[in-house]
């Protein structure tokens, strides 16, 4: 049974909310200021399971992510959606006018770029959170300085939302996962989705073959994620998901895969969260 969790971040960040959404509220939140730290903390069973951000529809895959799940040996054994809506916060009676410096995670300056645009005043400073800035504000009464961090972040810290939603694209959605140290979380007429990972060489084929036999074993490719293999030159490794109506269908693929590719790996069986 999960009780406790970490999140990259503080109360009010986004990895928080999805603690909320998918947990309740009577789950322990551990605080992380790094995701190394978060994955430290369920290593060391100071935590039950994390809660990472994998990828952005906006932004892309956060590789650095899938390593670590992956060096690891970590399970995923869920998946959470959640729309992010970036708010321009600070401390009260404050205009954006008054506003000298932005402070927050380089994710979230790149998905509201387009916003400073228009007010070219501004300095935008890279940070390690969204939450931890605007917690910052309040407990140091910083004013002129801004954060861009999620509404509930502006109302656990009391600072004034100067301007609203002020990311680029409208639609800016983030798929986080749940992670644990095992993977035997729900029952496999349950699971519905997978994420593998498998090695395979430059030569010509290699990956379409193993698409093939995705393919034939009625298995919808919903991700892929190459990274070179920095030991091994000309081998990449492969991040995939995948659906599937029927779990034997998943099997027989499995078995396939693991005798055609190198370093054959389930890194998740869990539900599709988008159904």
């Amino acid at each position: 049974m999960i009780k406790s969790v970490a999140i990259q971040g503080v109360k009010g960040s986004f990895h928080h909310i999805v603690s909320k959404h998918y947990f309740d509220d009577r789950i322990t939140i551990k605080e992380c200021l790094s995701f190394d730290k978060a994955v430290d903390s369920l290593l060391k069973k100071e935590s039950d399971a994390v809660i990472m951000a994998i990828e952005n529809s906006i932004a892309g895959s956060i590789i650095p992510n899938y390593a670590l799940i992956d060096n690891h040996n970590l399970h995923i054994i869920g998946e959470y959606y959640l729309d992010i809506q970036h708010h321009l916060m600070a401390l009260p009676n404050q205009s954006i006018e008054d506003i000298k410096e932005v402070y927050s995670h380089p994710m979230a300056l790149l998905q509201c770029k387009e916003f400073f645009k228009n007010h070219p005043h501004i300095k935008l400073i890279e940070d390690k959170d969204t939450a931890e800035v605007a917690q910052r504000i309040q407990e140091k009464k910083a004013k002129n300085i801004a954060a861009i961090a999620s509404k509930l972040a502006a109302e656990i810290f009391k600072l004034d939302i100067i301007a609203k939603s002020i990311q680029t694209i409208k639609h800016n959605e983030t798929r986080f996962v749940i992670v644990k140290r095992e993977n035997h979380e729900i029952p496999e007429n349950e699971i519905n989705k997978a994420s593998l990972k498998f090695e395979l060489s430059s030569k010509r084929g290699s990956l379409a073959t193993i698409l093939n036999v995705m393919s034939d074993c009625k298995l919808n490719l919903t991700k892929i994620q190459s990274l070179p293999k920095i030991d091994t030159p000309w081998f990449y490794a492969f991040f995939v998901d995948v659906t599937f109506e029927n779990y034997d269908d998943f099997k027989k693929a499995k078995s396939i895969i693991e005798i055609m590719a190198k370093d054959f790996k389930v890194l998740g069986e869990y539900k599709n969260a988008k159904l």
